[in-house]
């Protein structure tokens, strides 16, 4: 992959320092089974250079704010991650962007909060965890927030988090959990029909939507079944969907992805750094080796420049000037990352 792709990842996370302490304090070290990794804007934009990234559009992971069980304390820590990735976007121009944090399942609090960080503070969009303390999305009582962002045009990032359940020993929800997530937060909100009643909303799904691509027609038939629907409706809501390819580029999934999405509708991710660097560029590869160029460059950039106007409206921030042995170690990090992804493609025999 090249420093001149120019990439916007919609897919990428941020750590600071306070929140983590926040995690901490609560005793928790992990999300969704892996340990919270370290962060800063600087190793941010090495990850971004190295991935031929332009502009990260950044979001809190799980648990975002759902292990605070005061209200006002969710909310708090709320504001005070979105005045920070304000900062951040602010700090560096053209490099960041990001999805507020809303203090879900509060609904009204998660409104009000929608409203400052989109209307103040200039948010590209909100960032909403698939369930929150067992409530998924498109479950009823949620329409107070599907105004907000409707009345608003708002992109809604959709982030899986750990299911209602016990983890299975020997399966880290990030590995396999985190699809399911994903597929039953966009299933409850075809099925309860949010999409068609809030269709000023985009919705971005995580990780190539989970199973969404792999299991649509199965969902859309189940789904107009218990509603009298019609199938083609219910997968056109499904196909309404945006989606990120973070750790889903692979010769295996990207074919359905872009088989079954709306053209226009496949964006870039990483999932740094909660995905460490290798995984990013293993699916980078994927992604750089397995579509045409065109599609190329939809995926990399201009899909995402029609969700975001604002990236298209200035030309992409010019890669930095890196010095010389720090241009050789990435060259040689590509390189190696390009020959491990073709050594571990499986043969045709």
């Amino acid at each position: 992959m090249s420093p001149s792709a120019q990439r916007i990842d919609v897919h990428q996370h941020v750590v600071p320092d306070f929140y983590r302490d926040e995690l901490t304090k609560a005793g928790i070290a992990d999300a969704g089974g892996r340990a919270l990794p370290d962060w800063s804007a600087e190793s941010a934009l090495e990850l971004m250079d190295l991935l031929g990234t332009a502009t990260a559009i950044v979001s809190v992971s799980t648990p975002g704010t759902g292990f605070l069980t005061d209200p006002a304390e969710a909310a708090g820590l709320a504001r005070r991650l979105n005045d920070h990735c304000a900062a951040l976007a602010f700090d560096h121009p053209g490099r960041f962007g990001y999805f507020a944090t809303l203090p879900m399942p509060d609904t009204d609090a998660s409104a009000a909060e929608a409203a400052r960080a989109l209307d103040e503070l200039h948010a590209d969009g909100v960032t909403l965890l698939a369930n929150n303390r067992g409530t998924y999305l498109g479950a009823d009582g949620q329409d107070a927030l599907w105004r907000t962002l409707d009345d608003r045009g708002a992109v809604v990032f959709v982030h899986p988090a750990e299911l209602p359940a016990p983890p299975v020993d020997g399966i880290p929800p990030f590995a396999a959990d985190f699809l399911l997530d994903t597929t039953r937060a966009a299933y409850l909100l075809v099925r309860n029909g949010i999409p068609r009643r809030y269709p000023k909303i985009r919705f971005i799904l995580s990780h190539a939507g989970g199973f969404v691509p792999y299991s649509s027609h199965r969902m859309a038939l189940t789904i107009a079944g218990d509603t009298a629907r019609s199938p083609l409706d219910v997968l056109d809501d499904f196909r309404s969907f945006y989606f990120d390819t973070a750790l889903s580029s692979s010769p295996a999934a990207l074919p359905t992805l872009l088989a079954f999405a709306r053209r226009g509708h496949v964006l870039f991710g990483s999932d740094w750094p909660f995905a460490p660097t290798a995984a990013g560029q293993y699916f980078a590869n994927g992604l750089d080796s397995n579509v045409d160029p065109d599609t190329l460059k939809a995926v990399d950039r201009t899909n995402a420049e029609a969700l975001f106007p604002r990236l298209a409206a200035t030309p992409p921030t010019p890669p930095r000037a890196l010095p010389a042995p720090v241009r050789l170690r990435q060259a040689a990090q590509r390189s190696a990352a390009s020959l491990v992804f073709k050594l571990l493609q499986p043969g045709t025999g």
